[in-house]
């Protein structure tokens, strides 16, 4: 999964989710109708009628329908994943796959939340919990959190992964709608009891330090240097604000590889395999594209041939894709133990 925005062709060829579904409660499907496509997620209840989730009746669960939903973001399970089939042939449904301990999590959220409420029943967000949901996320591919995907008429599509700023989200979910309108998904959902009570409208979202809504309007900018300085300067007022740790890995990431090719990089790569800076260059670009083990993998190889600043250059560069990708995650308990090996 990449950070690259979907076309309508990405659904070609995509996985089928509906393995994940349990079996056992799913509607009887009639003679002939591929399990988990689009004729599947009807069901077989009255004339057109379809469950979603929260359990709320609806009428006309074809992709032209309207629909009653309870909230336009749901938490989804590994048991409850058949709601999400369902309602991906009557809107398109956005996958995050997130865990509370995430920083980068905390910052994507509200952004795909808010974006979601803008488009106003013509999208539904599916938020996943990476912790209790292992097969969510492994049909998902999702290597590092937090991943964003979509699924349209019963079927994925992997839209990126990591925090991006609001105007590339915002970008994404225009593709995501032009991708289900090309393939014939284009309903619309309705809150329950909306129509029925006055607006309340969301609850104010909590304001962000000083120094990290500075980052933030930066990368809005596509001022990586400066968003890095206000980073820095959080961390330098407290050490142990994890969310500016990992703000920094990423953004510095993004300012690397601002307006570089990956062939110019794999290019300069391959002419010197001992060269520390154009190795480094090439896992940047692995890391940004979710292949996590290569890029560790390449420098970690590199570790042993090299020595003084070189050496400790790679060491730093490392430990920064390990607060990226996680500490809890296996890969980075793998990758920990074998540069301590390396440089001890």
């Amino acid at each position: 999964m990449t950070n690259v925005p979907p076309t309508p062709s990405g659904l070609r060829g995509a996985v089928d989710l509906s393995s994940l579904v349990d079996r056992a409660q799913r509607p009887t499907q009639q003679a002939g109708a591929p399990a988990g496509g689009p004729g599947a997620a009807a069901g077989t209840g009255g004339a057109g009628a379809a469950a979603v989730p929260g359990g709320v009746p609806a009428t006309g669960a074809g992709p032209d329908a309207d629909l009653t939903v309870p909230s336009l973001v749901i938490d989804v399970t590994d048991q409850s994943f058949q709601d999400v089939l369902q309602l991906s042939s009557v809107v398109p449904v956005i996958v995050d796959i997130w865990a509370e301990w995430c920083g980068p999590c905390k910052q994507l959220s509200p952004i795909l939340e808010q974006l979601t409420a803008e488009y106003d029943g013509r999208v539904v967000l599916a938020k996943v919990d990476a912790d209790t949901n292992p097969q969510l996320v492994q049909a998902f591919q999702a290597q590092s959190i937090p991943t964003v995907a979509a699924v349209i008429g019963g079927r994925p599509l992997g839209l990126f992964v990591g925090a991006l700023p609001e105007a590339q989200v915002r970008d994404v979910f225009e593709q995501v709608v032009a991708a289900a309108e090309q393939n014939g998904v284009t309903g619309r959902v309705t809150v329950d009891g909306a129509a029925e009570t006055e607006p309340q409208g969301e609850p104010a979202p909590e304001p962000l330090p000083p120094h990290h809504q500075a980052a933030y309007d930066a990368i809005e900018r596509g001022d990586y240097a400066a968003a890095v300085q206000e980073y820095k300067t959080a961390i330098a007022q407290d050490p142990n604000d994890q969310m500016a740790v990992a703000g920094l890995a990423q953004v510095s990431l993004l300012d690397r590889l601002n307006g570089r090719t990956a062939d110019e990089l794999r290019s300069a790569a391959a002419a010197a395999p001992q060269d520390v800076e154009a190795q480094m260059a090439v896992a940047d670009l692995d890391i940004s594209g979710g292949h996590v083990e290569d890029a560790f993998g390449r420098l970690l190889d590199l570790v042993p041939t090299v020595f003084g600043a070189d050496r400790e250059t790679l060491r730093v560069r490392l430990v920064e894709y390990f607060e990226l990708i996680g500490v809890d995650d296996p890969r980075v308990a793998a990758a920990r133990r074998r540069l301590a090996s390396a440089l001890y």
